[in-house]
């Protein structure tokens, strides 16, 4: 499930004002998806300018975009620190975000915790008062229909997210799968962020809930950019 509104342009523009941010000798979490690609191109360019970066991939999709853009990669147990991570999100609420419609939402949060600052780009058509958009859990697939049923009890309607040009479920970097599960509007994202994490079979959900210390968001005439 994956939500692409926005134009090409509003994206890139977010991308780049991301990638400005990043000096010689950072380490950098390269996030996953349509907007995110827009930094990692940036970032590209600026290393065939003389930039010295490494950049900690969160999916197959970001690190063949940053091979192709000749970006050295490391990982965390190579590293002391990550400086900053750039990473997109499905809706943005505050600081607040909904993540997963690329199903890299489990390396995505490990890379975007650890680092000193995380920046989300986005364009408008992400921003929202109210969280509503489903919540993709990454789940082991034996636990399927136990956690299932457990986030039907919260509440939710869990739903396994289908291939597409395939036949069967989508299937993550991990090797789970992912149910995308509609709670309606989340009025207390924290408390479900928690009931989700305790779910035995849960690997990762797609709440992040107040990690962001930027959101950069692309428009037509410019950037915003928003801090805490």
């Amino acid at each position: 499930m994956k939500n692409t509104s926005g134009t090409t342009e509003q994206k890139r523009r977010a991308g780049e004002s991301a990638a400005d941010l990043v000096t010689d000798g950072m380490v950098v979490g390269l996030g996953t998806g349509s907007t995110a690609a827009h930094a990692i191109e940036a970032l590209g360019q600026a290393v065939d300018a003389g930039l010295d970066v490494e950049g900690i991939p969160t999916s197959f999709q970001s690190r063949q975009l940053a091979l192709e853009h000749g970006i050295p990669l490391t990982s965390l147990d190579a590293v002391d620190r990550v400086d900053v991570a750039i990473d997109g999100a499905d809706q943005v609420a505050g600081f607040t975000l909904v993540k997963g419609g690329g199903a890299a939402h489990a390396r995505e949060k490990i890379v975007d915790a650890a680092a000193d600052r995380f920046v989300v780009v986005a364009d408008p058509s992400k921003l929202t008062d109210d969280l509503d958009y489903p919540i993709p859990v990454e789940v082991l697939p034996a636990a399927r229909p136990t956690v299932a049923d457990a986030i039907a009890a919260l509440g939710g309607d869990p739903v396994l997210r289908q291939a597409e040009r395939k036949d069967g479920p989508v299937v993550t970097d991990n090797g789970n799968v992912v149910l995308d599960c509609d709670f309606g509007v989340v009025d207390e994202p924290a408390a479900l962020a928690t009931d989700l994490s305790a779910l035995p079979g849960v690997v990762e959900h797609g709440l992040f809930v107040d990690m962001a210390d930027e959101v950069h968001v692309g428009r037509d005439d410019g950037v915003e950019r928003r801090t805490r």
